[in-house]
C-alpha cells in the first residue's frame, strides 16, 4: 500500500509579492506550472526566507509587483538581489510599472520579466527557458562579449527617396547573411518624430524607448536592451517612440553614448536618420564608417544634395564618408535615364556606386504588410541588389578584421 501513496512534491518556486491576491489568477498559473511545488510569501516574509538556508529544490523566485510597489521599490530590489546572491532564477511579473521603475528592477538582477495579466502560455515558456539555463552560471561571462561594431547611417536627401526601405532591408539581409556566424546586427530608428521602421517590420513601439532617449540616466546596456525589439530573433530593432517627439529631445553627447553602447553589443549598427539635419547629425557622420545618402534622379534630390554637401564642407565634416545610393535607377537599356544620371553626377561632383532598381508595387505591398522584401518578394530586383550590398559590406568588414588580426 505504501507504493500507492502520492509522492510529495518538492518546493521548486517561491512566489513573493506585497499582496498576491492583487494578481488575480496568478496562483492558478503557478499551480498549473509547478503543481503544489511552490510557496507564496509576502514581501517581508520573502526577505526573511533568504536569511535562512534555502532548500536545494528551490530554483525559481517569482516576484510580482504593481503600481503600489513603486513607492518602495528598494524592498523589492532587496528581495531580487538576495535571490540572485543565492543563485536562484528570478522572474519578474509586472503590472502598471513605469519604464523608470522597470529599468531599476531589471538592473537589480532579474533574469526575465512578464507583463500582467499574463498572455496565454507565457509563464510556461519563460519557466522552461529559465530551466534550461539552470547550472549555466559560469557561462554568463560570455553573454556580453565586447564588440567593435560598424555604424552605417542611412539618410534620405528628399522625402520618399526610399531611405527607410533601404535601411530596413539592408539590415535584414545582413542579419540573414551572418546569423550562423555569431555576428549581430541592430537597426536604430533615429527619426523620433515620424520614424516608420516599426511599420515596415510590423513591430510594437515600446514605452521604454521614450524613457531611453529622454532620460540620460537610462543610457546603458540594460536600458538599451529593454528598449530593443527582436525581429524573428535575427535583427535587434530600436523603433521610433509611439508619439511624435522633437528631434532634439536627445542631446548630442547622449546620441554618442547610445551609439557607443550599440557598437559594443552589435557588429553592425544601421541607423535610419531623419531627413532634417539636427544638432547631432554631424556627430553620427563623424562616428560612422560609411554614411549612405539616398537620392533619385530628379531636381528635388539634386538641389537637396547640393545643399547637404555645402553644409558638410562649410562645417569641415568628413564628406568623403558619404556613399551615394541612387534609388529607382534607370534600367540597362534606358539610355536617356543613364544620360540624366551622368549629368547629375557631373553637376554635383559625386560618384554613385550603388544603383537600386525600381522594385515596383511589391515594395509598397511589403512595407504595408510589415515584411522585408526577402520574405515578401524574394525574387524582386530591388531585393537582390540590396542583398548584394549587404553581403559586400559583411565581407569587407571581415576582411578588415582579418587584416587587423
Amino acid at each position: 500500500m505504501a507504493l500507492l501513496k502520492r509522492a510529495e512534491h518538492s518546493v521548486e518556486a517561491f512566489a513573493i509579492s506585497r499582496n498576491l491576491a492583487a494578481f488575480e489568477d496568478l496562483d492558478k498559473e503557478l499551480e498549473s506550472e509547478f503543481d503544489d511545488g511552490w510557496r507564496s510569501f509576502n514581501l517581508f516574509e520573502g526577505r526573511e526566507a533568504f536569511d535562512m538556508k534555502l532548500p536545494d529544490s528551490v530554483q525559481f523566485v517569482v516576484v510580482a509587483v504593481n503600481a503600489q510597489d513603486e513607492e518602495d521599490l528598494d524592498s523589492v530590489i532587496g528581495v531580487i538581489r538576495r535571490a540572485k546572491e543565492a543563485r536562484r532564477s528570478v522572474l519578474l511579473i509586472a503590472q502598471d510599472i513605469s519604464p523608470a521603475g522597470m529599468h531599476r528592477l531589471m538592473r537589480s538582477g532579474a533574469d526575465d520579466f512578464a507583463p500582467y495579466p499574463l498572455p496565454a502560455g507565457l509563464l510556461s515558456e519563460t519557466v522552461t527557458r529559465l530551466r534550461e539555463n539552470v547550472g549555466r552560471e559560469p557561462e554568463k561571462t560570455e553573454t556580453r562579449r565586447r564588440r567593435k561594431g560598424y555604424i552605417l547611417p542611412v539618410y534620405s536627401v528628399a522625402g520618399g527617396a526610399g531611405a527607410t526601405t533601404f535601411a530596413v532591408n539592408l539590415a535584414y539581409e545582413m542579419a540573414e547573411h551572418v546569423r550562423k556566424t555569431g555576428l549581430r546586427v541592430a537597426l536604430l530608428d533615429f527619426n523620433f518624430q515620424y520614424g516608420s521602421v516599426a511599420t515596415y517590420l510590423d513591430l510594437p513601439r515600446r514605452e521604454a524607448i521614450y524613457e531611453l532617449i529622454s532620460d540620460p540616466a537610462t543610457l546603458d546596456h540594460d536600458g538599451l536592451a529593454q528598449a530593443l525589439t527582436s525581429y524573428k530573433k535575427r535583427l535587434a530593432v530600436l523603433t521610433a517612440p509611439s508619439d511624435a517627439l522633437p528631434l532634439d529631445i536627445i542631446a548630442p553627447e547622449d546620441v554618442g553614448k547610445l551609439l557607443e553602447i550599440a557598437v559594443t553589443a552589435y557588429d553592425f549598427v544601421i541607423v535610419d536618420m531623419p531627413q532634417t539635419l539636427v544638432v547631432w547629425s554631424d556627430l553620427v557622420l563623424q562616428m560612422c564608417e560609411t554614411f549612405f545618402a539616398v537620392l533619385e534622379v530628379d531636381m528635388r534630390s539634386a538641389q537637396n544634395m547640393l545643399r547637404f554637401l555645402r553644409a558638410l564642407k562649410a562645417e569641415d565634416l568628413p564628406y568623403e564618408k558619404v556613399q551615394y545610393v541612387l534609388n529607382r535607377a534607370p534600367g540597362f537599356t534606358d539610355l536617356t535615364g543613364k544620360s540624366r544620371v551622368k549629368r547629375l553626377c557631373d553637376s554635383l561632383g559625386i560618384d554613385i556606386n550603388i544603383f537600386l532598381p525600381d522594385g515596383g508595387k511589391a515594395v509598397v505591398n511589403a512595407c504595408d504588410q510589415g515584411t522585408p522584401l526577402a520574405d515578401a518578394a524574394s525574387g524582386n530586383a530591388l531585393r537582390k541588389e540590396i542583398r548584394k550590398v549587404a553581403i559586400s559590406l559583411v565581407e569587407m568588414a571581415e576582411a578588415q578584421a582579418a587584416a587587423i588580426a
